[in-house]
């Protein structure tokens, strides 16, 4: 019987991340979440999340997005596997990468709990990864409600509740 779960790696690229030694923790239980109640055949595909600083996602964005700027969180989903593929072949979902000091301004400004915001990032980011977008309201509607939903889960409180949605 095969899990329901994705196999899900944490790299600590940044030094900067040693003073939250439950991220890695954090980000395994909030991508476990989101996996249980994402409506998507997750089981045992691979992804990696890498937790990075603002530098590292700067060159990211830049070179991926065009966007000469940190983000909090962004995510690459994997191409899908070709039909010349071997069978044994990994699933893979792809890769998120999350920054550090962003993560934090963001959590201090918004006066949250970090492990609170690390964890909606991480879910923000693993739906990217199984087609979730919200380019459009509606769109973005539907996956703000799946993060709402994901996080009260954890006993996270809406992180929608104090703004406007983002863009």
């Amino acid at each position: 019987m095969s899990s329901v779960l994705p196999l899900t790696e944490v790299l600590v690229v940044a030094d900067c991340w040693q003073t939250e030694p439950d991220a890695e923790a954090v980000i395994h239980r909030a991508i476990n979440a989101a996996a249980e109640m994402a409506d998507a055949d997750v089981g045992e595909a691979e992804l990696a999340v890498m937790l990075t600083d603002d530098a590292g996602v700067r060159t990211l964005n830049n070179n991926w997005r065009g966007i000469d700027k940190p983000t909090n969180v962004l995510s690459f989903p994997a191409l899908q596997p070709t039909a010349s593929a071997p069978a044994d072949a990994p699933r893979m979902l792809g890769d998120i990468a999350i920054a550090y000091q962003t993560t934090r301004k963001e959590a201090d400004e918004e006066e949250k709990p970090f492990d609170h915001h690390l964890s909606h990032l991480a879910v923000h980011g693993f739906l990217h990864l199984i087609g979730y977008d919200h380019e459009k309201d509606a769109d973005a509607e539907v996956m703000e409600s799946l993060e709402r939903e994901i996080l009260a889960q954890l006993g996270i409180p809406d992180p929608y509740a104090d703004r406007e949605r983002m863009d």
